[in-house]
């Protein structure tokens, strides 16, 4: 039987035809390209991933040096030449973070060149307020205890703090803030020439003499930055304990006594 002529089919009869390919398997029309059934085909290849580097532990983060308060405040102090020199410098130096917390720099009173200084501890509330040291109650108590033995403040005492600035609410003074300090505070007594030191509380001789125990020190004689040095019970400690007002009168005849000998 001739085959019939495959452009002379109708769609219907077209369709028909190769609904019956289908039927019997035939799936896949011939490319115009011969196709090679047996030839091995190479597997296609696999992506790679890429693979990370290995980490570099990194070494430990360069410290920066510490700073030596204590040989930055040396430098400070002994560049100044008079009393108003040092105020200016402490007032710039900022190693000490107890100047952070405080209202004013609490620095001095009195007469400059007294013959005798006295050395407070750390300002109060009402110190840091006023930006000078032994104000309020105490120091009206101060002032009448010189008065007592022939001396004031605007006649011929000289007063300062052992700690310019107030310390934090309920805290103490640290050695490294002591150490820091201790360098503005030799050079006020080195520009103030008093005669004879007075210390004032726990503070002030931790400051100037190394050690605390102020009731135990208290009224006798020791030496400091080259001069007499006699520790006392300070003012507010007297407010609050009155008894203790005989030894602060005993304390200020022996001054008075170590006056009259150095004349």
């Amino acid at each position: 039987m001739e085959s019939a002529n495959i452009t002379s089919l109708d769609y219907y009869t077209a369709k028909a035809m190769l609904e019956w390919q289908v039927e019997f398997g035939v799936d896949e029309a011939i490319s115009e390209q011969p196709v090679n059934r047996f030839e091995v085909k190479p597997e296609p290849k696999k992506a790679v991933k890429p693979v990370a580097a290995p980490a570099v532990e990194a070494g430990p983060a360069p410290v920066a040096p510490s700073v030596d308060g204590a040989a930055l405040a040396r430098d400070a102090a002994m560049s100044a030449q008079t009393v108003a020199e040092l105020k200016t410098v402490l007032s710039g130096f900022e190693a000490c973070e107890l100047k952070r917390g405080a209202r004013n720099l609490v620095f001095e009173d009195g007469v400059i060149g007294s013959r005798v200084m006295v050395i407070g501890e750390a300002p109060n509330r009402d110190e840091d307020r006023e930006g000078k040291p032994f104000v309020g109650d105490m120091g009206l108590l101060l002032d009448n205890m010189l008065k007592a033995v022939g001396l004031g403040r605007s006649e011929n005492v000289y007063v300062t703090s052992a700690i310019p600035w107030r310390l934090p609410r309920g805290g103490d003074v640290g050695a490294d803030d002591l150490a820091m300090l201790r360098p503005f505070l030799e050079r006020h007594v080195a520009l103030a020439k008093p005669d004879v030191l007075v210390l004032m509380g726990n503070i002030a001789c931790q400051a100037v003499l190394g050690k605390r125990g102020i009731a135990r020190m208290r009224g006798q004689w020791a030496e400091a930055m080259g001069l007499p040095v006699i520790p006392m019970l300070h003012p507010e400690y007297l407010l609050n304990n009155p008894l203790k007002k005989r030894d602060a009168w005993a304390d200020l005849l022996a001054l008075k006594s170590k006056l009259e000998e150095t004349t």
